[in-house]
């Protein structure tokens, strides 16, 4: 059938106040942009006229500031799910201006399905190419682009041409059944494809196209410096020593890795240490990182949801298209990030950390307990699966005002009973069949910032110490507390808590 051809304004204007409207991509990487920028445009005329206007957005990961940005800035989100990295959503949703639901990626395809979120009334999709009877071929994610575009009653289809058609392929789209019909994902290594290279929807639900050039809005990270320098080395010198005493096999087993600079320090360590053979990467976000070890034949294949690179690093992705076809595969974020499936592979999960306490509990969320930092992403549906789960960070933060290992964290994520090894640029605390008392003294002796050793000694000294967790309740939060009063946990005195 032929499509209608219209512009993002007259795109937007489909979208009516109340709305709850879907979205391509998984990070800034394949996201709707032009459509969102022209909805920001008509939110804010509309609350010019004293109208309100406010919609609900459903996404695979965070989206860029065509999205999360510019419509938090017109205040036209009312809700928002799952995860957003947006410095401006951010400070609306710590605000109180956006009902903000935090959940697993891996869980947002099948909440959206069974009910959970109400219905999407229009799916939006980056699309590199758009065939007549409906095939939607996906840019550079899958998030959950396969079932908003089943559960919407619209599709609007951005064909963005600043992303080559040899993206074409690259996708396995696959969407599971529901309960009680869903059977077991017929993934059994990193290269298995199951799916089709693109979405099949009905051209009837198709209401529009609109033709765009727009990049994505690639993000770049720190540079490497000496502390995520020896987080990654710690990270690499730990997974050699399990390799070598035969916890992995010595044909080593899939990784997992975060987003951010010691995500990447992590993995150009374990790329620089040839102990370590070539190996799998089964993921949720390919970064340069990634791209850089597939050419250098560091990592045999590459499965995650998203290629959010750098866009010269994109198009180089694009332009050796024949060499990387059989190296990297893109899938929808409840495939890429399912428990199931990192189970069986034995996937190596690396994640970063906000704060650990001294028995293990991960803070990947909240600043202060309260403040929203981004979400907690695809590290739990990881963390909690993996073959050996790490967290990484660095022992202190603000030129040293703030430990990042507390005796208790202000919000915990990921607990206790899922974490094995925390790594930090002091050493490694390898937590695996130990009991809580013992994974303090590993801990403290182990990751802790020298500034901050004998304070965490010294909160122990404040419990009975023989309690199978011991704390001291009112002084558990006494570090955070002291941050929040002077600006420098170091001033920290235990004595007012005696």
């Amino acid at each position: 059938m032929a499509f209608n051809y219209i512009s993002a304004e007259e795109a937007a204007s489909l979208i009516k106040h109340g709305y709850n409207i879907g979205l391509s991509g998984f990070t800034p990487a394949g996201t709707a942009k032009a459509v969102t920028h022209a909805l920001a445009g008509i939110a804010e005329a509309e609350h010019a006229k004293g109208n309100p206007f406010q919609v609900g957005i459903f996404t695979g990961a965070s989206t860029g500031d065509a999205c999360d940005g510019i419509l938090s800035r017109v205040k036209a989100i009312r809700y928002r799910a799952p995860y957003t990295t947006n410095k401006d959503f951010r400070t609306a949703v710590n605000n109180g201006e956006i009902a903000y639901n935090d959940i697993h990626l891996s869980q947002m395809a099948q909440e959206l399905r069974y009910g959970f979120m109400g219905k999407v009334d229009v799916a939006i999709i980056e699309a590199c190419e758009l065939t007549e009877d409906g095939k939607i071929y996906l840019t550079a994610a899958g998030g959950i682009s396969p079932t908003i575009c089943r559960l919407a009653d619209k599709i609007i289809v951005e064909l963005n041409a600043a992303h080559s058609k040899a993206a074409m392929g690259l996708h396995d789209v696959y969407e599971p059944l529901d309960p009680p019909y869903r059977r077991e994902i017929p993934i059994t290594k990193p290269n298995d494809r199951i799916g089709l290279p693109y979405i099949q929807v009905d051209p009837k639900k198709i209401v529009g196209v609109v033709e765009t050039n727009w990049p994505d809005e690639a993000r770049s990270f720190s540079a490497a410096d000496p502390v995520t320098d020896k987080i990654g080395q710690n990270v690499a010198d730990f997974l050699v020593h399990d390799m070598k005493r035969g916890i992995i096999p010595q044909s080593f087993l899939p990784l997992q890795s975060g987003v951010g600079n010691i995500a990447n320090a992590v993995l150009g360590a374990l790329g620089r240490d040839t102990t370590i053979p070539a190996f799998d990467v089964y993921t949720e976000v390919i970064q340069n990182s990634v791209i850089g070890l597939i050419r250098d034949g560091r990592v045999k294949f590459a499965s995650g949801c998203s290629l959010t690179v750098t866009n010269d690093c994109l198009q180089g992705v694009y332009d050796d298209m024949d060499f990387f076809r059989d190296k990297l595969v893109l899938r929808p974020s409840e495939i890429s990030n399912s428990p199931e499936v990192i189970r069986r592979l034995g996937v190596i999960s690396i994640n970063t950390a906000i704060e650990a306490d001294i028995y293990g509990n991960v803070n990947s969320t909240h600043i202060g307990g309260t403040k929203m930092m981004n979400g907690i992403g695809g590290s739990g549906d990881f963390t909690r699966n993996a073959y050996i789960s790490i967290f990484t960070c660095p022992s202190v933060t603000k030129e040293g005002k703030i430990s990042a290992i507390v005796p208790m964290v202000s919000h915990a994520d990921h607990s206790e009973h899922d974490v094995n090894i925390i790594v930090t640029e002091q050493g490694v605390a390898d937590l695996r069949g130990k009991s809580p008392k013992e994974r303090a003294q590993l801990i403290i002796e182990n990751c802790v910032h020298p500034d901050y050793k004998n304070i965490l000694w010294d909160y122990l000294k404040l419990t009975d110490g023989k309690s199978q967790t011991p704390h001291a309740i009112r002084a558990a939060l006494g570090l955070h507390a002291e941050l929040a009063k002077s600006g420098d946990m170091r001033n920290v005195d235990w004595a007012q808590y005696k």
